[in-house]
């Protein structure tokens, strides 16, 4: 059971500014003999001393207010984790940070999951040498998270055939294959000997000890997957996949062993395979320790998805992360060869540069702050530019950031200087593969009536 010593703090990623944490309450539990009067002193220590971890997870922390009504608030970015916290006095572990994902239900990582499943992305818990997490294995990556991608990398390596050979040590009756000499001779005294070669030969055979390893870890996958701490939509996802694959490895016996080998001469998916493999056998060995997931690439993903769909019904084509090369006589150490916008979707002559930003800015569109104001500029900025390679001279662009429902806003950009404009989309995207089809739709009318507009 949760202790609740076990979390110091816990707050979703994307939060401008959580809830305070009250000072004094800090400060009494943590800081023998504080000054009430004074508790900014010992919150300002106390952020000192936990720096490296709370930047770990990308959190910013600020101390609001002062002298006895002092407190501690935080902002979180795209990272979801966990890390341990230490009191400056003492050194003793004060509990965990918890940065959760920002659409939670009754499990953390379900809606992540399907969406992982749905884009085939990747997400990998990024660790850090640390204290053990006061709350264990509470608040760890869920172990279907590498579950689910073993699944999925496995699945791709039954599409091969995969044979190897086998050491067969046996006695035969004429000399074949590599003959013990040595031994034959100590025992050939006997009649019974003389027609006996002990030999060991190579057999071609897809029932190898190898494959007996992946056939362990799949059962664990399989445990986990069809367990009640996994989300039942995730559950339902992948029972006949499970069910399909069992039936492939029916005849292999599954060999514990705590590590698989990884040869230069495997496939490529087979080497994929066997290193989430490996990822799986080190994750439910392991102790809870700090972690985190950034998911600025599967929302990017996700988005590429989504636009792909989108360019298949109006006739265009999706480029994801197309490169734009810089050509140059001589290149200063600090400049770029080449950048590279999330999306470019082509039409004809028509272009739209898309840009996908895991940002907090839909959940807070009322705030004024400069923070929101500067990121919000960059973004613009940044896609603009991306958007000038347009051949026409009016220019589009896409700038994407997640939200909680389907919301499409737009901006045009003038300059009277020239006869050039932009056109921005400001699309919120949420993350849930049940409106993808929704969002699919909406997206391809309101492109198509652009493109119509002006083809």
């Amino acid at each position: 059971m949760r202790n609740d010593t076990d979390v110091f703090f816990e707050m979703p990623c994307l939060t401008e500014k959580s809830a305070v944490v009250g000072g004094a309450a800090t400060a009494k539990k943590w800081f023998a003999n504080s000054d009430p009067r004074n508790l900014s002193h010992y919150l300002q220590k106390f952020l000192v001393y936990n720096a490296v971890a709370l930047r770990f997870l990308e959190v910013d922390a600020a101390i609001v207010g002062t002298d006895s009504t002092a407190g501690l608030s935080f902002r979180s970015s795209s990272f979801v984790g966990a890390v341990p916290l230490r009191s400056p006095a003492t050194g003793k572990q004060i509990g965990d940070f918890v940065v959760s994902p920002r659409f939670v239900g009754r499990h953390r990582f379900g809606e992540y999951i399907e969406i992982l499943d749905l884009v085939g992305s990747d997400i990998s818990p990024e660790f850090q040498d640390s204290q053990p997490l006061a709350s264990g294995r509470i608040f760890r990556p869920p172990f279907y998270l590498e579950a689910v991608k073993f699944i999925s990398a496995l699945e791709a390596m039954l599409q091969i055939p995969w044979r190897k050979f086998d050491t067969l040590d046996e006695i035969s009756d004429s000399p074949v294959g590599l003959v013990d000499w040595n031994e034959y001779a100590r025992n050939q005294h006997k009649v019974e000997n003389i027609v006996r070669y002990p030999t060991r030969r190579n057999v071609l055979s897809e029932l190898h000890h190898q494959f007996g390893e992946i056939r362990f870890v799949f059962d664990l996958c399989r445990d986990e997957l069809q367990s009640n701490t996994t989300p039942p939509r995730i559950r339902n996802l992948f029972r006949s996949r499970l069910s399909v694959i069992e039936k492939r490895l029916y005849l292999h016996k599954p060999r514990r062993v705590k590590q698989i080998q990884i040869r230069a001469a495997d496939r490529l998916v087979l080497k994929v395979c066997k290193h989430q493999a490996n990822r799986v056998l080190d994750q439910d060995l392991s102790e809870g320790t700090a972690w985190r997931v950034d998911f600025n690439d599967v929302f990017e993903k996700f988005v590429q998805y989504v636009l792909r769909k989108v360019a298949q019904s109006i006739g265009g084509t999706l480029f994801p992360n197309p490169h734009i090369l810089a050509r140059t006589n001589q290149r200063f150490a600090w400049e770029l060869s080449r950048v590279e916008p999330d999306a470019i979707l082509k039409k004809g002559d028509w272009t739209i540069a898309v840009e996908a930003k895991y940002k907090s800015h839909l959940f807070n569109k009322y705030d004024a702050g400069d923070v929101l104001r500067e990121d919000y500029r960059r973004d613009l900025h940044q896609l603009l530019a991306y958007a000038a390679f347009g051949e026409k001279p009016e220019k589009l662009g896409l700038l994407c950031y997640p939200s909680n429902f389907i919301e499409i806003k737009s901006s045009r950009f003038e300059i009277n200087l020239s006869r050039g404009s932009a056109n921005v989309l400001l699309v919120g995207f949420p993350l849930n593969r049940a409106l993808v089809p929704e969002i699919v739709g909406e997206m391809s009318e309101i492109i198509s009536r652009r493109f119509g507009r002006n083809d």
